[in-house]
């Protein structure tokens, strides 16, 4: 398969499939063009225990990608939403450190954005869904940080680049996507995130 055929069978489980991570698993088991390299960096990128008792970027990744099919159907732009999950750590391989015994990958979200674009870009994925997908990846952290007050909050920003409910319902897939997950507590800091935000 071509590089551009690989991306639009990625493309069709994830607006499709009830669990894209199945196809996924299978699909980059096997070498794929360097295209999809970006994603194949995320297998060998660590995560806190404690926060990611899943392991590496790609098992959460995974986890996101499922916890988003399942709510496809309450996103204004499904595609966008599911692009978005796929590609929301994009940016934890070049941003992940080892500080005082601890794993970090502080600004992942800003590195993420200009990683999903040109990985987007090279596909020549429209513009508009493009610059979507981006600005979902760039806040989706704020569910964390504006719940916990958290100097990094940039509720105004958000608000002018991206739709607050949008974030919201990725950043409850990321929250949901990781072992040990508790539902009714996520919920919550969503509820309270919208609140927050005026909404």
């Amino acid at each position: 398969m071509t590089p551009s055929e690989i991306f639009h069978q990625i493309e069709q489980h994830l607006l499709e499939d009830a669990r894209p991570s199945q196809a996924l698993e299978q699909l980059f088991a096997q070498p794929l063009p360097a295209e999809f390299d970006p994603l194949q960096r995320l297998k060998t990128t660590k995560q806190s225990p404690v926060h990611h008792p899943e392991g590496n970027v790609w098992n959460h990744t995974m986890l996101v990608v499922d916890e988003a099919a399942k709510r496809r159907g309450e996103s204004k732009c499904p595609e966008a939403l599911m692009w978005a999950a796929l590609l929301h750590d994009i940016g934890k391989p070049d941003t992940t450190r080892v500080r005082k015994g601890k794993i970090t990958s502080y600004d992942h979200e800003k590195v993420g954005v200009e990683l999903a674009r040109r990985f987007l870009s090279g596909f020549e994925a429209d513009k508009a869904l493009t610059d979507r997908v981006c600005m979902l990846i760039r806040y989706h952290m704020q569910i964390l940080f504006v719940v916990k007050d958290m100097p990094f909050a940039d509720i105004n920003g958000m608000k002018k680049n991206t739709d607050v409910t949008e974030v919201a319902l990725l950043g409850l897939c990321d929250r949901l996507g990781r072992l040990h997950a508790d539902l009714a507590a996520e919920k919550a800091n969503v509820r309270c995130f919208l609140e927050k935000c005026g909404r």
